[in-house]
């Protein structure tokens, strides 16, 4: 190095400010080597990891990319800095280590925040492909909890090497957390609305939900610290704040383990006689039907004489609960069911009107 360094004295006639500015150009040149070789090494090395399949090593190359890069500058950068400062010894340039080393801690924490949501994403994407149920929203929690651990450690890394008090900074943090408790209470309220979502699980990404008290169902889409955003029926995003969720009560469709068919089938009062055959053979197909559940109770009876029919009561309990499969299921059982009727010459009743003026006029002889 000493050699080299008296060729570029010699090279340029041991002028100060050539020699700064030639040093400056061999540090960025140097900078964008490191660069380039790094992004062909990382390409490498993701490709490989990729065709191996290795989870670690596949987010730890996604998550180093960028964070080494603009760390490569940054320590160039803070180099021709401090060669400035020897060179000309201006007091502003004293910043220039202290900027450097924020700028390390700060690509270290956008590192490790980066690992982890690129090791989330790898983990659920592996665990689908095996046929493995994946809890999405517990996986977010523990992601998100974690990158703000990081972020929170980085910021106080980089006050300790500033030279501030961590004691002194956390102290101040507790009695000013006390006033933001009091100026942002919504903000607060949400958060630990997001917490008792993530610890109680009343509903996952995906699971389709309602509210019987609110306006509110649809499939969750994104289950934020503020905010949940819910994919409505007619496809328009619903946001609704965390802190609701703790004072209306939600019902989660997506997780019943049966879906009820409960029908009332009506029969004319001219097939009294036929009824009890119909609810017999009515009784016997729900029964042998593959998408019933035949160890809950299946209830098929005649119920009352109602106003213009007669009654039959059809409930069951279906294995099938997704919505489409379900309506098809239902479908066919009461298209069966209006065959067993005609098959025994009755029919389905439906409310008539008589006018009297027709039926009490008197016939002409």
């Amino acid at each position: 190095m000493r050699w080299f360094e008296a060729w570029l004295k010699n090279l340029v006639g041991g002028d100060a400010m050539t020699l700064f500015s030639l040093h400056a150009l061999l540090v960025v040149f140097a900078v964008m080597v490191f660069n380039y070789a790094l992004r062909r090494v990382l390409t490498r090395f993701g490709g490989a990891a990729g065709k191996a399949n290795t989870l670690w090593e596949l987010a730890l190359a996604a998550s180093a990319r960028r964070p080494l890069s603009v760390l490569a500058w940054v320590v160039g950068i803070s180099f021709v800095g401090q060669m400035a400062q020897a060179q000309t010894d201006a007091p502003i340039l004293a910043v220039v280590h202290p900027l450097r080393v924020i700028g390390v801690i700060v690509c270290l924490g956008w590192f490790l925040t980066g690992f982890i949501g690129n090791a989330k994403e790898a983990i659920i994407q592996r665990r689908i492909a095996h046929g493995v149920k994946v809890d999405k929203t517990t996986a977010y929690a523990i992601a998100q909890l974690l990158r703000i651990a990081v972020w929170i450690t980085t910021f106080l890394v980089v006050l300790q090497s500033l030279g501030f008090s961590i004691e002194g900074v956390l102290a101040f943090g507790g009695i000013g957390g006390i006033a933001i408790g009091f100026a942002a209470k919504d903000l607060l309220a949400n958060f630990f609305g997001s917490l008792m979502i993530y610890f109680d699980r009343p509903f996952a990404v995906g699971d389709w939900v309602r509210s019987p008290e609110k306006d509110i169902e649809g499939t969750v889409e994104d289950i934020g610290w503020r905010l949940t955003r819910i994919r409505t029926f007619d496809r328009r995003p619903l946001y609704v704040p965390n802190s609701v969720f703790a004072t209306i009560t939600v019902e989660n469709p997506s997780r019943m383990s049966h879906r009820r068919i409960n029908e009332t089938i009506g029969l004319r009062y001219n097939d009294i006689s036929k009824v009890a055959a119909i609810v017999e053979d009515i009784q016997a197909m729900v029964c042998a039907h593959p998408g019933i559940d035949q160890n809950q109770p299946i209830v098929v009876n005649f119920d009352k004489f109602n106003a213009f029919s007669l009654d039959i009561v059809v409930r069951a309990l279906s294995h099938v609960t997704a919505g489409a499969d379900f309506q098809h299921l239902k479908q066919d059982i009461l298209l069966t069911i209006a065959d067993i009727i005609a098959r025994h010459g009755a029919e389905i009743a439906f409310p008539t009107r008589v006018n009297l003026t027709q039926a009490l006029a008197p016939v002409d002889a």
